[in-house]
């Protein structure tokens, strides 16, 4: 009985070895490892989702920054437009000085333009609160009531995004 194999010495005595039950079968390990394959394949799905979502969200976030940036850039433009426009109304300075006024202020809206902003026209239209803001109101009997009759500083859109809104005056009707 000492030649056997399947007995076990040990100091407690002596234990026989189960040959069946102390190997796992091929199919068991077989089945064994698909199940930690299938597992591990399932864990690699979601990284790759999670990696995908984070790559999304770092994206728009990026985007949304830059959106940001650029729109402060825009607006602190914009009083020096104004300006501009202001000096080439007033007439105030002789010819050369409009020709330079006028190429500087052809230069800002092409800027202006090429970063997509772009100027709200609302004179003459009904007032709309959502793109401009009434600043004075004008008596008049010759266009209907709350027209817009002066434009005071232009509004701008970036895109489809309101960037600044119009300062107007709108009509009122004459009271009697």
């Amino acid at each position: 009985m000492y030649d056997d194999q399947s007995v076990l010495k040990t100091e407690a005595g002596e234990a026989t070895i189960d040959e069946a039950a102390a190997a796992p079968s091929l199919e068991d390990q077989l089945a064994a490892a698909t199940a930690r394959a299938d597992e591990n394949y399932g864990k690699f799905l979601l990284a790759v989702a999670d990696f995908d979502n984070y790559r999304k969200r770092t994206q728009r976030d990026m985007d949304s920054i830059v959106a940001s940036r650029r729109r402060m850039m825009l607006e602190r433009l914009l009083p020096v437009l104004d300006n501009l426009q202001r000096a080439l109304h007033s007439n105030a300075g002789g010819d050369a000085l409009r020709g330079g006024l006028e190429q500087t202020l052809r230069g800002f809206e092409a800027v202006m333009a090429s970063e997509g902003v772009t100027p709200i026209d609302v004179k003459g239209e009904p007032f709309d609160p959502r793109i401009a803001e009434a600043v004075g109101t004008l008596p008049s009997d010759d266009v209907a009531e709350d027209t817009v009759v002066e434009v005071a500083e232009k509004g701008y859109k970036l895109g489809e995004d309101l960037l600044r809104p119009a300062k107007v005056i709108v009509a009122k009707r004459r009271d009697e």
